[in-house]
């Protein structure tokens, strides 16, 4: 059956994606990010889900700043609708409620809820964790953010569900794995899309490197859904993470690969893995 390692309590978001994707195997929850890491490196854990971005809240710098150096790999994606809802404990009317209890981007995706009942944020370490601090603490007058099934296994009342402001709340989760598990190359005529490569990159301190580095891209009519900047090691040393589709295998991808090399200083491929069933409806909508 194997585990699964997620950042959070039971409930959080990230255990209901691993419910969704990997039923049949055992949820480990981690307190931060980097301990579900270091449970896939110790063989603690088989698996790990992680959330790399959200529609609402952006990128989730952790996992970014994880990913470069965790000799670890991407080996699927899954896209999750996020439901929010205001717990709080049994019997607590929605009026007396003064304070709201959650993780910083789960607050920040319900405003309007926070705004028109005048609560005051308090910042928890996540979702579902706040939901099983407010059930240990009895805090009277106070509420949590969380998902329907962190009240369920915290006992908690749902006292409104559904309260994210957008209605295209959802985050991606990417699965990782201290073993590669490359998908196979794209079969004859199958659309480039099907396959997701992975990878970071650092330009060579030159002008131009990142416009030149990025050219083969477009001349090779590689599609690239993704392209994120951060400086993990002072203000020079900036790496880009990028998603393009197609399988490296493929000549358009390995041509536009080995250009981007050129102008490279480093390029670490970081999974190759079928792309989930929802890009494509949320590529369309």
């Amino acid at each position: 059956m194997g585990k699964i390692a997620f950042q959070g309590e039971l409930g959080a978001n990230s255990h209901i994606a691993c419910q969704t994707q990997y039923g049949e195997m055992e949820p480990l929850p981690c307190a931060t990010f980097d301990d579900a890491f270091e449970a896939l490196k110790s063989g603690e854990a088989d698996l790990a889900m992680m959330p790399v971005e959200n529609t609402v809240a952006g990128r989730v710098a952790d996992i970014h700043r994880l990913l470069p150096g965790s000799n670890l790999y991407i080996i699927g994606e899954h896209f999750m609708r996020v439901n929010h809802c205001l717990l709080a404990l049994p019997g607590t009317q929605e009026r007396a409620l003064t304070h709201v209890h959650s993780h910083e981007m789960a607050l920040g995706q319900c405003r309007k809820i926070i705004a028109e009942l005048e609560l005051t944020p308090q910042v928890a370490a996540d979702t579902a964790g706040s939901a099983r601090d407010l059930a240990a603490s009895q805090t009277p007058n106070h509420g949590a953010i969380a998902s329907k099934l962190a009240g369920e296994i915290y006992g908690l009342d749902v006292l409104r569900e559904n309260i994210e402001d957008s209605q295209s709340n959802t985050t991606r989760f990417l699965v990782m794995s201290a073993t590669p598990d490359d998908a196979e190359p794209e079969t004859t005529g199958a659309p480039s899309g099907e396959i997701i490569t992975s990878f970071i990159f650092r330009v060579r301190n030159t002008p131009s490197a990142l416009y030149k580095a990025l050219g083969g891209f477009a001349t090779n009519n590689v599609n690239m859904t993704k392209l994120e900047s951060y400086q993990p090691n002072g203000f020079l040393a900036t790496q880009f993470y990028a998603d393009i589709e197609g399988h490296p295998d493929s000549e358009p991808v390995r041509l536009a690969l080995e250009e981007l090399n050129f102008y490279c200083s480093k390029m670490d491929i970081l999974g190759v893995y079928k792309a989930a069933p929802e890009r494509a409806a949320l590529k369309d909508a």
